[in-house]
């Protein structure tokens, strides 16, 4: 097996290139981007202020709720802006340690978002299914326990990725088809056996969010069964509206995850222009939906934007 001297082969700039084939609309293009960037930006800077203002949202739900947010805001911050750029002034070049920073904070963010809504849904499990119990068992400490531990997961399982392609050389071309640097692109891209890339890049961390698949899918039976045991009709329809918003963006996220990532991986008919639009819609879609989601469906939060927004109108 050839020995490659790693020093010198990939420490110069990539190129980004933007979408392939689209490169005559990436002007129009960016309108939209731009538009639903600042929806985001906006949206989870207002769930933030009002979640960190009001005391009645000092909740463990609402806490899980603001982590989705900050990622979110990591997520489409650490895409987008770059994205707009090659949208506006043609392709742009970034640092080997800038791509490095930018694909783990890509990954990193996906995998931490799933983990929060594997701590939601264990929120809403308890919240539903042991009412009594639920400030002793949420408490303050524990929340912050399941934080920690959630980043530190999240943390731990892409930080290897990073090394994987630090290790690799990159004696052809810098040239990436893409609007940001992720895993597998970039590691396409070096002059030497990336099958361990390809390996765990896949299996790792999709089996970590299909096990958060399954426990939130164990959790929302178990709040079934439970919502369903319950006398009233109202307490059910109660029950069952606290979780909606959950539902939705539990929807919104691993629905285009799960088919970006197997038609990435097993798609090799899927045309690489449809690729790269998909991967970018998803860095901003669900971003700028999370908080309007949250807005409309839960009704503390749609309260207090209401108030936030005309103050002078009593409810």
């Amino acid at each position: 097996m050839a020995i490659y001297n790693v020093t010198g082969y990939n420490m110069g700039a990539f190129t980004l290139l933007g979408i392939p084939g689209l490169e005559q609309y990436h002007i129009w293009i960016s309108i939209p981007f731009c538009l639903i960037y600042l929806v985001a930006i906006v949206g989870n800077s207002i769930l933030l202020y009002l979640i960190a203002k009001e005391h009645s949202l000092h909740a463990p739900m609402f806490f899980f709720l603001s982590m989705l947010a900050i990622t979110d805001l990591i997520l489409s911050t650490t895409c987008v802006p770059k994205a707009l750029s090659i949208f506006w002034f043609g392709p742009q070049e970034i640092s080997f340690p800038g791509c490095l920073t930018q694909l783990f904070f890509l990954h990193y963010s996906f995998v931490l978002d799933s983990a929060i809504l594997l701590a939601m849904a264990f929120d809403r499990y308890v919240a539903i299914c042991s009412p009594l119990r639920y400030t002793t068992i949420l408490t303050p400490r524990t929340i912050v326990t399941i934080a920690v531990g959630i980043s530190f997961r999240s943390f731990s399982v892409f930080v290897p990725c990073v090394f994987l392609v630090n290790r690799l050389p990159f004696c052809r071309t810098h040239n990436i088809p893409h609007t940001y640097c992720e895993h597998i692109g970039v590691a396409r891209l070096a002059c030497a056996d990336i099958s361990i890339n390809i390996w765990y890049g896949f299996c790792v961390p999709i089996m970590t969010v299909i096990i958060d698949v399954i426990l939130i899918g164990v959790s929302y039976i178990l709040i079934l069964c439970a919502v369903f045991r319950l006398p009233s009709q109202d307490a059910r329809q109660k029950a069952l509206g606290t979780c909606g918003s959950h539902v939705c963006v539990i929807l919104m996220f691993y629905i285009p995850a799960f088919f970006s990532i197997l038609a990435h991986r097993f798609g090799h008919n899927v045309p690489q222009t449809f690729h790269i639009v998909f991967a970018n819609l998803y860095v901003i879609i669900p971003p700028a939906l999370n908080p309007l989601v949250y807005g409309v469906k839960t009704k503390q939060i749609r309260e207090k934007v209401i108030l936030l927004l005309f103050p002078k109108r009593s409810y």
